[in-house]
């Protein structure tokens, strides 16, 4: 499993090499870690976990017009080229299909492996990278920072949520301040409330800046 997951890393490296900074290898690489840290308290396959985590963002649908099928087929194909067993495989397939944050499963409903990841996931999208994360995505896709007249849109379907174009700043109400509240397990839901607060704390001084208040 050792040589697998080191060509996995390779394959992913490869494969994200032009991505957009919030999305590439290195948020891959985040997510890994944090989720063999998460998973040394769980009773979970180990290998499942690191293959799912490291695969998770290997075609992310909003790069591809919004197909959802693109990643897990080129999870499932190199994964079927590696020789990875069926079973093992299925199930990395079934968190890649799941994980993402529209996914609104009760934890009953989901795998160890998949609350595993999936909180890994959300963890790197809050706090100080999840927020320079919002930003470099905003900036890609040329949003504005902020705009008063816009307001937070908190009851979006599935498909708003895709399209929508609001600033960045409406993505902290939108998806960032509600991460909390969604963690799986015991050990995310800690690290996810420091996270938590210092993304309030950078809100609290953005308003500040923005209103030119803190020259106090």
């Amino acid at each position: 499993m050792s040589e697998i997951i080191e060509k996995t890393i390779e394959f992913v490296k490869r494969e994200l090499s032009d991505s957009e900074g919030g999305h590439d290898w290195w948020h891959c690489y985040r997510v890994w870690g944090m989720s063999k840290k998460i998973a040394e308290s769980e009773d979970v396959k180990m290998e499942v976990v690191e293959l799912a985590a490291l695969l998770h963002d290997i075609a992310d649908s909003k790069f591809y017009d919004g197909n959802e099928e693109v990643g897990p087929q080129k999870a499932y194909d190199f994964l079927t080229s590696m020789g990875v067993d069926e079973n093992i495989k299925n199930e990395v397939i079934d968190i890649i299909r799941k994980i993402s944050f529209k996914n609104k499963a009760s934890v009953l409903e989901k795998s160890k492996a998949l609350q595993i990841v999936q909180d890994a996931d959300r963890l790197d999208a809050i706090g100080a990278i999840g927020i320079a994360r919002a930003f470099n995505y905003g900036g890609y896709k040329n949003r504005s920072l902020y705009n008063p007249d816009i307001k937070p849109n908190l009851n979006m379907s599935k498909e708003e949520y895709k399209n929508t174009t609001a600033p960045t700043i409406n993505h902290f109400y939108e998806k960032l301040l509600l991460l909390k509240d969604m963690m799986n397990t015991k050990k995310a839901k800690q690290i996810a409330e420091n996270r938590h607060r210092f993304m309030q704390v950078y809100l609290e001084q953005f308003y500040k800046e923005w209103e030119t208040e803190d020259f106090e």
